[in-house]
């Protein structure tokens, strides 16, 4: 396992749309385990493939309700709506405020192929519609009510 090098805005894979994985392989295996380590190492909320450059229909996510892998993950429905705080691995130093649903139900693959499907609620769904906007090339900031910068890390 290794941490992986997070890309920023501006770099163009962050606007692709992101093809899905057809290998459930030791490649994707090494994938998963690289993208745990990095978005741990980076404090995240989540990570989508993109991020780390690879144009791939694949997110990570470790918040309070666990952490998950996603593999071609889809939204069947959603709910609700909440607004608050988001900010990204990929946009440094900037924070927005998002409007997202508050309750999402997704279908997804595991590292293996098996099919799952997740309901999240809460904080777990706006990292999982997050995550997802990543695979279509979409950033927290094109859907901001308003973008602020955040105090410099000290």
């Amino acid at each position: 396992m290794s941490v992986r090098f997070v890309v920023q805005d501006g770099d163009p894979v962050l606007r692709e749309t992101c093809q899905p994985v057809k290998n459930f392989d030791n490649n994707l295996a090494s994938l998963l385990d690289d993208m745990k380590q990095t978005v741990r190492a980076e404090r995240g909320a989540g990570l989508a493939a993109p991020q780390i450059g690879l144009p791939l229909r694949v997110v990570v996510i470790d918040v309070d309700e666990g952490y998950f892998e996603l593999v071609n993950p889809v939204i069947l429905s959603t709910k609700g709506e909440q607004s608050g705080p988001e900010g990204c691995l990929s946009v440094k130093g900037k924070q927005g405020t998002v409007r997202r649903p508050a309750k999402v139900k997704a279908e997804y693959r595991d590292r293996n192929g098996k099919k799952h499907k997740l309901t999240a609620e809460g904080f777990f769904a706006r990292a999982v519609c997050h995550e997802l906007d990543h695979l279509d090339g979409v950033l927290y900031i094109d859907k901001a009510d308003e973008i602020y910068d955040l105090p410099p890390e000290e």
